[in-house]
């Protein structure tokens, strides 16, 4: 009797193993498998919150099929304390491993909203977005000038959430006052800026910036990127261009990067300016002697007058010889690349075509008949 006992038992122990196993085996393809999510979701995963919460979340959206399976994965996974506060965009299908894996490994949220500080040429700008899970596009929320009085309420309100990302996007060309000035209107940064950084040396670019940064970190940074990007400019230029320096090579990108907004013109517009450097003609470039004026601090806002353009000063190219002292902006990396690679022309005169681009011309008869049609399109222009 008790060996029939004894071999019951083993029966039942063997059957019970086999249908632990098969669960297991079950819910770990179940733990794999693409899920059930038929529109991706945004998941906020808000700080100190827990597997328990975020389970629940995702089983009222749909995004898993048992709670309890994916808590008992991210422990048998050994991520169920690693969990990241942020925003994550949950695609269709994700299964539960890698939905565990997006918020536990950390890094920039994925979605949810965004608010970009742009500092331009002529402007402050923030814009305020949010992600759309089913498009994967930005929705913008509100976009405004932070100069012009108070903030949107939603600017607000979107500025306080633990989950919104902050990026910082700086436009080519603009000066080193006007960067400065920027940061110090932007409220998410702290800290003061001791000194104005030397024009030229803020590299434009889109920084992704925390709560809280410090200004003079945050413009550190964009002279290191500067740095990196002049060095690589330098050690790559043409033989036999007239410029000795890196100093003069950022010069002359800062007067290219002024003169066309046009990204296929740089090339020309870098080939005028060596060509009349090597023929000692003089630059006379207008944004050199703008910038006289401004000492870039701000826009002009209107035309030169005559007495500029006849005043001496150390940036008026229509007077002095050769390149002026100083940059005249924060040039992009490919105004730098068209001073250090300009294309081989003849070319030493340019003047606007009325398409946003240029005309340019070998000499002064071919340059006249551009400067004619320009005058031209300017009369109609002012007629409409």
């Amino acid at each position: 009797m008790w060996r029939a006992l004894a071999s019951n038992m083993l029966t039942v122990l063997a059957v019970a193993l086999f249908l632990v196993a098969g669960v297991i085996l079950w819910g770990k393809s179940q733990y794999v498998a693409e899920g059930p999510l038929e529109n991706a979701i945004c998941l906020q995963v808000k700080s100190g919150s827990n597997m328990t919460r975020v389970s629940r979340d995702l089983e009222a959206a749909g995004a898993v099929t048992s709670g309890a399976l994916f808590r008992i994965g991210a422990r048998y996974s050994e991520k169920a304390a690693q969990l990241k506060a942020g925003s994550y965009l949950v695609k269709e299908g994700a299964s539960m491993e890698g939905i565990i894996d997006q918020i536990t490994r950390g890094g920039a949220s994925t979605c949810g909203t965004e608010i970009i500080y742009r500092v331009g040429v002529n402007k402050l700008q923030v814009e305020v977005r949010e992600l759309d899970p089913a498009t994967e596009q930005f929705v913008e929320l509100v976009e405004f000038d932070p100069t012009a009085g108070e903030a949107p309420e939603v600017y607000a309100e979107k500025r306080d959430q633990r989950d919104t990302r902050y990026r910082l996007a700086l436009a080519e060309g603009v000066t080193s006052w006007q960067v400065v000035e920027g940061l110090k209107a932007w409220d998410v940064l702290s800290g003061e800026v001791a000194q104005l950084p030397a024009e030229g040396m803020l590299a434009p670019d889109s920084y992704e910036v925390q709560k809280g940064a410090d200004r003079a970190a945050l413009l550190a940074e964009m002279q290191e990127k500067q740095t990196l990007r002049i060095n690589a400019a330098w050690e790559s230029r043409q033989d036999g261009l007239p410029i000795q320096t890196r100093e003069e090579l950022l010069i002359l990108a800062s007067i290219i990067e002024k003169e066309t907004g046009v990204p296929e013109e740089r090339g020309q517009v870098a080939s005028v300016f060596v060509n009349r450097l090597e023929r000692g003609m003089r630059l006379q470039t207008d944004p050199t002697v703008i910038y006289g004026v401004t000492k870039g601090q701000g826009v002009l806002g209107r035309g030169l007058r005559q007495s500029e353009l006849r005043k001496v000063t150390p940036w008026n190219t229509y007077v002095i010889d050769g390149l002026p002292p100083t940059p005249i902006a924060n040039p992009g990396q490919a105004s730098l690349e068209a001073a250090a690679n300009p294309e081989a022309t003849n070319f030493v005169f340019f003047v606007a075509d009325g398409t946003g681009g240029h005309a340019f011309a070998e000499t002064l008869e071919e340059h006249n008949r551009n400067v004619a049609k320009w005058r031209e399109i300017e009369a109609q222009q002012q007629g409409n």
